[in-house]
């Protein structure tokens, strides 16, 4: 089996609500799906959510990079050789991790199809059963994270990650206001995504946050300080997770030996799709780290790839892939049964592409044959 044609769809995924964190707010989501048809007639869907805060990569650029330099080195390749096909992605361009994941999301699909097996079977088989769902709290006002947090409690969602990262006091104020609403026996994790920038600043905020049932505390300082979150670990009991600091390997490495978090949240952009996100995965079990899968709010396609290998790796112990359930459209059809998501045993990704939304949602596109 060889790859024939790669079709490449640039999109914008309609948000039912602005979503904001420290650094942007997105009034939609842009994406780019990759379509992989091969010599035997299979077609294998893949995505790519590229963050210029967190990637490096930005909507235009991943197109281009999967245009001119990634599609034209794997037309002829077996998508089975999941390993050459990650050499050859890295002799042609360094990093571009999301451009890079849209093309093994979509060969995993193939090789799942081939096969007639779920993707997870293809990585150890199914470990979970199932995974409760958190409602992710976009930056606003205290009174209105509150109101839809309880109003998400209701609806069935069991946890809540707050994003913040603004003034300390006034994230203080807003993770007080949904905890004093929501009660104390509601898990609760803070994402800083990076807003407080340094471990002087995150050790004040900590003084507060100690008294008010924090699950953890992810990402407070910046993306490459790693001593930082080293400090900050020494001298709290809070646990720590790292999320934009980990990308590779080699953070996962430097973050095990300086014993720098306590989880990592592992996304598919963020270290090139499944094959690398699974070495990581193994490499936080071999340390005894937990880990997460997160994602960039990606659409039923990348939300999939996450779960398949969430649903297969005991060192996985939570998700954050709930990017369908903030659409107003989608191009695929993720099944979510809040409080929980539970992966159908159809082969490949499990998800069927709505062409005439696809085409709808379709800014550009390219062939590549």
């Amino acid at each position: 089996m060889i790859i024939k044609k790669i079709n490449l769809y640039a999109i914008r995924l309609p948000l039912k609500e602005p979503f904001i964190v420290s650094y942007h707010t997105y009034d939609d989501m842009p994406s780019i799906i990759v379509e992989l048809e091969t010599d035997e007639g299979i077609i294998g869907y893949g995505e790519s959510v590229a963050d210029e805060h967190v990637t490096g990569e930005t909507w235009e650029s991943t197109f281009q990079v999967l245009k001119y330099t990634l599609a034209p080195a794997l037309i002829g390749r077996d998508p089975f050789q999941i390993e050459k096909i990650h050499e050859l992605m890295d002799q042609a361009i360094y990093n571009a991790p999301a451009a890079k994941a849209a093309i093994d999301i979509a060969c995993y699909d193939i090789m799942g199809k081939a096969l007639d097996q779920p993707v997870y079977q293809l990585l150890g088989g199914r470990y979970h059963e199932s995974f409760p769902l958190t409602h992710v709290l976009s930056i606003t006002e205290p009174a209105q994270m509150a109101e839809e947090a309880a109003r998400m409690i209701e609806a069935g969602f069991a946890s809540l990650k707050m994003k913040v990262g603004t003034a300390i006091d006034q994230d203080i104020e807003r993770i007080r206001a949904v905890r004093e609403r929501v009660g104390h026996n509601v898990p609760i994790r803070v994402d800083v995504n990076q807003g407080w920038m340094n471990s002087s600043r995150t050790l004040k905020a900590i003084r507060f946050l100690e008294e008010l049932g924090i699950d953890w505390l992810e990402q407070p300082v910046a993306a490459d300080d790693i001593e930082g979150m080293v400090r900050i670990k020494s001298m709290t009991t809070l646990p720590l997770m790292i999320d934009e600091g980990l990308k590779g390997t080699r953070e996962m490495r430097d973050i095990i030996q300086k014993q720098a978090a306590d989880k990592v949240n592992i996304k598919l952009m963020k270290c090139g799709g499944i094959y690398p996100a699974v070495k990581l995965t193994h490499m936080a079990e071999m340390a005894g780290m937990e880990c997460q899968v997160g994602s960039m709010v990606e659409s039923s396609i990348a939300s999939a790839a996450g779960f398949h290998v969430a649903f297969s790796k005991k060192a996985i112990t939570s998700v954050e892939l709930t990017g369908p359930i903030k659409f107003s459209k989608d191009i695929g059809d993720l099944q979510y049964d809040i409080p929980f998501i539970r992966l159908k045993e159809k082969s490949g990704l499990g998800v069927k592409v709505d062409k005439g939304i696809l085409k709808e949602l379709t800014r550009y596109t390219s062939d590549i044959e």
